[in-house]
Parts: structure tokens; C-alpha cells; sequence
């Protein structure tokens, strides 16, 4: 009886240290910047703009799909098919995530406890998810951030990374997941909290060269070293 009482209170104490000290870890490991004595470009009109987007809780990298150093219509067949109303995007957003959320968790409330757990303890398969867009603005959720032509080849390698290798000739199959527009693709890698959607984002836009934090769990790690567009008012005053 003393060994159970023992080993609950060991559990409990566990999932308390988890609950308390994991949100802890990710705001302290968001705050410790990389990249911080990197320059941008000196004039708007040089480099690429990208943009940074977050639903609150996901973040991904939004890249045209079309540059001189890059056409991801090569690495994302979906990125040159029409949508519904006969748009071809010009933009992709690109996150990775974990496969079993991704292909069939739609909203949070349809996350099953099991699957919560083992992503918690073990982890989960990757996948990586691309959602098109056609020409989007700038707000809050979708802030640009202009790079150098450098920084964009460093971010494309970083991006392509977890893709596997395909035979020549061959297209890489779209799967389809939770969300119809999109378009989800294999990636290597393991999901876990300490390796996540949002610290995958972070560490791909430092490894670009980026100013970003340390460890970036949580979409706020990520967003608060992308300053907000400035708005029409703001740039008159």
C-alpha cells in the first residue's frame, strides 16, 4: 500500500512538473536569441519576402511559390494545381507537424486522450502540410519578414531538409489529411513536445539566418521575434 501511495505521488508529481514547468522551459528558451547580430537587407526592394503565420497555436513559413532561387512547384506538386474558383497560388505556407494529427485530428476536441499521451511520452511520425494562398496580406497572423537572397537559400535547404529523396522522374504524392485545401507530404523526423510544429518553425528560420529564439515550442516563442506590420495610421503619423 505504501509503494502504490509512493508511486502515485511520484506521478502526480511528474505531471505537476510537466504542467508548470514546461510552459516555463518554452518561454525561457523563446527569450535566448540566435541570430541576433544579423543584419537585413538595407533597402526594401532588395532580398524576399516572406511571412510568418500563427492561428494562435500552429505556426508556419509562407514562401512565393515562384523566385529566382526557388520554384516549389519542384518539391510540392500541389503548389501548381488550381483551387476550387481556378487560382494558382502564389504562395505556399509550410509547416510540419505530427502524422496522426495531421491526417485525421480536425480540431483539438477530436484529439483522443491515447494519442495526446503517446505524443506527450514517445513522440509521433512527422508530416509536413502546405496550404496555397493567392497574393495574402499582411496582418497580425501573417507577418513579412523581408531576407536576403542568402538567407532565402539557407531557408529553402532548411525547408526541403526533412523531404525524402525521390527516384528522378518521380512527383512526391500529395496526401490528403484534416483540412481538404491543403496538401500533406512524408517527412522524416520525430514529433514531440521538445521537438514540435512550432519549434520546427523557429529553428528552420534561424538556421536561415533569422533572429529567433532558443527553443520555441509555442507559436507565441515564434511570433514575438516577427514584429507586426505596420498599419496605413501608423506609417502616416
Amino acid at each position: 500500500m505504501r509503494r502504490a501511495m509512493r508511486i502515485f505521488l511520484i506521478v502526480i508529481g511528474l505531471l505537476a512538473l510537466m504542467i508548470v514547468g514546461y510552459p516555463l522551459a518554452g518561454w525561457i528558451g523563446s527569450s535566448i536569441p540566435q541570430n541576433n547580430d544579423v543584419d537585413e537587407p538595407a533597402r526594401a526592394s532588395d532580398g524576399i519576402e516572406i511571412l510568418v503565420e500563427t492561428n494562435g497555436t500552429h505556426t508556419s513559413i509562407v514562401v512565393p511559390v515562384v523566385t529566382a532561387i526557388k520554384d516549389w512547384r519542384t518539391s510540392f506538386p500541389s503548389a501548381a494545381m488550381p483551387d476550387a474558383y481556378g487560382r494558382v497560388p502564389t504562395h505556399l505556407a509550410i509547416g510540419w507537424g505530427e502524422r496522426e494529427v495531421f491526417l485525421n485530428v480536425p480540431t483539438w476536441g477530436d484529439l483522443k486522450a491515447t494519442t495526446a499521451l503517446r505524443i506527450a511520452t514517445i513522440g509521433g511520425d512527422a508530416l509536413m502540410r502546405v496550404s496555397h494562398y493567392v497574393r495574402p496580406l499582411p496582418g497580425p497572423n501573417h507577418r513579412p519578414l523581408r531576407v536576403s537572397a542568402q538567407q532565402y537559400e539557407r531557408l529553402v535547404a532548411a525547408i526541403e531538409q526533412p523531404l525524402p529523396d525521390l527516384p528522378a522522374g518521380k512527383d512526391r504524392e500529395i496526401l490528403k489529411g484534416t483540412y481538404a485545401d491543403d496538401a500533406y507530404y512524408e517527412a522524416a523526423g520525430t514529433y514531440s513536445m521538445a521537438n514540435n510544429c512550432n519549434s520546427w518553425v523557429g529553428e528552420t528560420l534561424a538556421r536561415a539566418g533569422v533572429e529567433m529564439g532558443a527553443w520555441t515550442p509555442f507559436a507565441g516563442g515564434v511570433m514575438k521575434w516577427i514584429p507586426e506590420p505596420e498599419t496605413a495610421l501608423q506609417r502616416d503619423k
